[in-house]
């Protein structure tokens, strides 16, 4: 606000009606990229609370955004593509929160298979035949 009142074009700039005060993702992340230990994050990995005591919310080294990744995944383990929809923040933003929150041991990933790590298909295919002839 200018000394008369008037809302300037900056304040206006820094909020929106029906959100509230703007904060850019990049703030959210101090400006990084990606998280310390360079985690791979697909969009289908599974991240988990890990089970050990302790209260995120009581921790001051935490953003509200990294106990809030906490809290639903000690709901129920979490894909990076649902924790982003949830939270609504862009999925790189939330990459670099749960890449922090895995160095820090609050959460765990489980990464999905490769798809050449998977078996064969004519493996199965031979194995629910062998099945059948029992």
């Amino acid at each position: 606000m200018s000394a008369d009142g008037q809302e300037t074009q900056e304040t206006q700039h820094w909020f929106d009606d029906d959100a509230g005060p703007v904060v850019r993702p990049y703030a959210m992340t101090r400006g990084r990229t990606t998280s310390a230990g360079q985690h791979r994050l697909d969009l289908i990995a599974v991240v988990v609370a890990e089970q050990r005591g302790g209260d995120p919310v009581a921790d001051q080294t935490l953003s509200p955004e990294h106990v809030d990744i906490v809290e639903l995944c000690r709901d129920s383990p979490q894909s990076v593509a649902e924790l982003a929809a949830e939270l609504d923040l862009p999925v790189g933003v939330v990459r670099v929160l749960i890449g922090d929150l895995v160095d820090d041991r609050l959460v765990h990933v489980s990464r999905p298979v490769p798809p050449a790590e998977l078996p064969d298909e004519s493996i199965l295919r031979d194995v629910i035949d062998g099945l059948r002839a029992l």
